[in-house]
């Protein structure tokens, strides 16, 4: 019998039939019946006319049907896929526009800080509501996939609550691993480029890694290249980099102090810790403003996700009309959706990193927890071996992110206003840069500001609305940001064609290292 995989949020502009090309890409799974949902029947009518023209093109047995109805779409789903931004791009400009009015400078704004506190208030409501429907409707041993972020509050809250089988996948530990990849190639070549005598080309799978810790917040803890530990070498490595020693400045400072290099990218990391984004006067000698992606810049997520949206909008009888993409195995993505249900439905046995409960593989991070860790797939399932304890100072770090993560998922799951601001005064950024009065008048701002999307909240709206009114407002700086790059328009975005067609197709569930280039190519 043909599987059913069920996506939630289908109308994501390249990560929809990047994840479908992945599993038709697997000669046992190209019979796969896709159930796309969204809520947006214009998104779901243009993703789903891609999708179906690349089936057609590769003369797959493949089908798809669509549906608003999500039960409808959930209904006897054997996988299930979520790529939802609930509030969308709305939401998501509150997210950063309000925190900067109290002095917080976020870039991205989807894990933890004040935005990605929000975020999960959005989300986990309806992740919930998933889960419920995936109990009632779904198939018994239903595996929901969840792309969604903030990852680790979304998994937390549904493995807490949700009553499903759940796991959170993110490409984070794949970009790291291909950057400490090229650092490593250009230590062992001296400066010789690809093509000159002598040039050694070093690939993934000659570094072998083994990384650890949260989501967005995990260490390569050991780092070796043809059996001999790199792990000591890296830091010279990012430092010598042509390219890397400008655009991740705070990740090679953070892999300076703490011995090891994090997965995320530079502007990620920044609003992860209390360090580089306080002094809105320092924060550009720790960033990158140079080129179209991100690095660092204020609200940079959100200026590449709503050129995505329009550049997609505009272009996309284009992309109705290009060549269909080949599914073929060689061609896979490094997504671990695919990987994981080839695993389960052929026994293939996949190793990979993903966002499951504790449970004691890492001991000095709580057992309740969701880490992020090396895992494999079979027939029986996914299974996470034990790793260990993280070196003191990572598991610091992310010990910090942890509370705040248990407190906002409690606050989002019970509606429980004091507890939601308690997480932000425990947010590392947020409370290096605000007193309590500004925290608990900012997030009455924002639960004021995103009230259509909090449910849970409603019963306290009126009084904080009422609080607000009479308060005198502290969210008084008039500013855009330390480093805030300009949204460019249709017009602009038409003179580099090629290049916005790919930054759209990775904005929606982004590649947020950005395209990653040899150190010859590097500008």
């Amino acid at each position: 019998m043909p599987i059913k995989v069920a996506v939630i949020g289908a109308g994501s502009i390249g990560f929809t039939r990047r994840l479908m090309k992945d599993i038709l890409s697997v000669p046992e799974l190209q019979d796969t019946h896709f159930a796309f949902h969204d809520i947006s029947k214009r998104n779901l009518e243009m993703i789903t006319n891609l999708a179906q023209r690349d089936i057609e093109g590769n003369k797959v047995p493949a089908r798809i049907t669509t549906s608003t109805n999500r039960r409808r779409a959930l209904k006897g789903a054997d996988y299930i896929l979520n790529l939802t931004r609930i509030g969308g791009l709305e939401a998501f400009s509150l997210d950063i526009d309000i925190p900067l009015k109290y002095g917080v400078d976020q870039c991205v704004g989807d894990t933890i800080c004040a935005g990605g506190i929000m975020y999960g208030q959005r989300n986990i409501p309806q992740i919930l509501a998933f889960c419920k429907d995936i109990r009632e409707v779904s198939n018994a041993d239903a595996l929901f996939l969840n792309y969604a972020n903030p990852m680790a509050m979304n998994t937390w809250a549904g493995l807490e609550y949700g009553g499903v089988n759940m796991v959170g996948l993110c490409h984070g530990v794949q970009g790291g691993h291909r950057q400490i990849t090229l650092v490593i190639e250009n230590l062992v070549n001296k400066g010789k480029k690809p093509g000159d005598r002598g040039f050694k080309s070093v690939t993934k799978k000659d570094v072998n890694i083994i990384c650890a810790g949260i989501n967005h917040q995990t260490w390569y803890i050991q780092v070796q290249y043809r059996g001999k530990d790199w792990t000591g070498r890296l830091l010279e490595g990012f430092e010598q980099h042509p390219t890397f020693s400008k655009t991740e400045k705070i990740r090679i400072d953070i892999l300076r102090r703490f011995g090891h290099y994090s997965t995320e990218s530079n502007g990620h990391l920044s609003e992860y810790v209390p360090w580089y984004r306080k002094r809105t006067r320092e924060i550009r000698k720790w960033i990158d403003v140079g080129d179209s992606w991100i690095h660092g810049e204020t609200g940079g997520y959100l200026r590449v996700c709503t050129e995505g949206r329009n550049w997609f909008r505009t272009d996309y009888p284009n992309w109705l009309t290009a060549d269909p993409p080949e599914f073929t195995y060689e061609s896979r993505s490094e997504e671990h959706g695919s990987w994981i249900i080839e695993a389960l439905e052929t026994g293939r046995i996949y190793r990979g990193h993903f966002n499951v409960r504790n449970n004691g593989a890492i001991p000095n991070l709580p057992e309740e927890a969701i880490i992020e860790a090396p895992g494999y797939v079979d027939r029986n399932g996914i299974n996470t071996p034990r790793v260990g304890n993280l070196p003191l100072g990572c598991a610091a770090v992310c010990n910090n992110t942890i509370s705040v993560q248990r407190m906002a998922v409690e606050a989002a799951v019970h509606g429980d206003v004091e507890l939601l601001k308690q997480s932000f005064m425990m947010d590392p950024l947020v409370g290096a840069v605000c007193d309590p009065p500004e925290i608990w008048q900012m997030v009455d701002e924002m639960l004021v500001a995103q009230s259509q999307w909090l449910p849970q909240y409603r019963r306290h709206l009126s009084k904080t609305k009422a609080r607000l009114k009479s308060e005198k407002s502290l969210g008084t700086r008039k500013t855009q940001g330390a480093a805030r790059v300009q949204t460019r328009s249709i017009a602009q975005m038409k003179k580099t064609a090629a290049e916005s067609r790919k930054n759209a197709d990775a904005s929606d569930k982004g590649n947020l290292t950005g395209p990653v280039r040899r150190p010859h190519k590097a500008k």
